[in-house]
């Protein structure tokens, strides 16, 4: 009986300050692929550190590359053989998926979509070289794959009605275990209300329309709410610097990456997420888990989890004055989510079924 072998190949840096939802998903998916027989071999841009994934076997571009390119070198220089590509965080319909297959001898390639679209969507000259880049290089995936049903639509939108039928959806989940759940839903009475952003600090993520949100509160409001900022980013001194000029930088804390977040999110009354786009958000439901309702943006996948007024709110992207409103209606206490927010993580979203459903794609 023949070796089975997955290569798997992410545009992923794996680092100590961020032990995230989907580092729990590699290690697990690993260990399930192993539990079928496969020897698997993972492959990354960069691995600045990688005590997490004891006995994971990692190869790295070390930076000096795309890990698309160190992939296919690495196919080239030690003449390796795979029965299974799956790739996540890179770009679909290349080149590379053809270079891959043939190099490695491939039999089952896998493509995970995990990248969000443009809020006005992409300019015409995009649409054109991605229908164009389907049309030419959609035969090397046997499988694309959406983290929700707004990415699984988006790929056939993008790349062509040629991949709709070998095109799927399998929800991102979390390990629910590793999560300190809230209690209750009760404000804080002795204090101020607490509420938490975990994100990328970069423009499309929509920090700078909340920081316009806060200078829209009247003073005595401002004084009854704070918010701790988790994530680093291009954006961190640009946000600062408006928190000055708005005269609220008094409200926010920055608190730089943790990998700490699943023991601190329950602290918090309300996680804050204003992007702009959004596949399927694990910061959202890692909030959700830790019984943390969310405020959000009807952006990408965020309505497929985000239930009006039962576990958040939604506001249109970019909407400053609504934000503004849901927060001051969320201190006052006229808007309430009395439910356990975690019930329906526990029962759809968890990293178990994420996992058993992308081992499921490998026969």
């Amino acid at each position: 009986m023949s070796t089975k072998r997955l290569a798997v190949v992410c545009n992923y840096v794996l680092r100590e300050d961020r032990i995230g939802g989907m580092d729990r998903f590699f290690v697990a998916y690993d260990a399930a692929a192993k539990a079928k027989g496969y020897e698997v071999e993972w492959f990354f841009p960069d691995v600045l550190d990688k005590t997490f994934y004891e006995g994971v076997t990692v190869f790295s571009a070390e930076g000096n590359s795309s890990v698309e390119a160190f992939f296919l070198n690495y196919l080239q220089e030690n003449e390796k053989t795979y029965t299974t590509l799956v790739t996540h965080f890179t770009e679909l319909c290349t080149p590379f998926y053809k270079k891959a297959k043939h190099a490695g001898r491939i039999k089952n390639l896998i493509a995970v979509d995990h990248n969000p679209r443009p809020l006005n969507g992409f300019p015409l000259k995009k649409q054109l070289k991605n229908r164009l880049k389907g049309y030419l290089h959609h035969k090397a995936t046997d499988w694309f794959i959406g983290v929700s049903s707004y990415t699984a639509r988006h790929i056939v939108k993008d790349l062509g009605k040629v991949v709709a039928r070998k095109t799927g959806v399998i929800y991102n989940g979390i390990d629910t275990s590793v999560f300190r759940k809230r209690e209750n839903h009760n404000l804080n009475q002795q204090g101020k209300v607490k509420f938490v952003v975990v994100s990328h600090l970069r423009e499309s993520k929509g920090l700078q329309d909340l920081i316009d949100a806060l200078a829209l509160l009247k003073p005595d409001l401002q004084n009854k709410l704070h918010i701790t900022i988790y994530g680093e980013g291009p954006l961190e001194e640009g946000l600062k610097q408006q928190a000055k000029d708005k005269e609220v930088d008094q409200l926010l804390t920055f608190k730089g990456s943790s990998s700490e977040i699943p023991k601190i999110l329950a602290y918090y009354e309300y996680l804050i997420q204003p992007t702009y786009m959004e596949c399927f958000s694990l910061s959202i439901l890692e909030s959700l888990s830790a019984n943390v309702p969310v405020i959000t943006t009807t952006v990408g996948g965020n309505p497929e989890i985000i239930k009006e007024s039962m576990n958040g709110f939604l506001v249109e992207p970019k909407d400053k004055k609504a934000l503004a409103a849901i927060i001051e209606e969320v201190v006052l206490g006229d808007r309430k989510i009395t439910e356990d927010t975690s019930v329906l993580i526990e029962k759809e979203y968890t990293l178990d079924r994420m996992v058993a459903e992308h081992i499921n794609l490998l026969d």
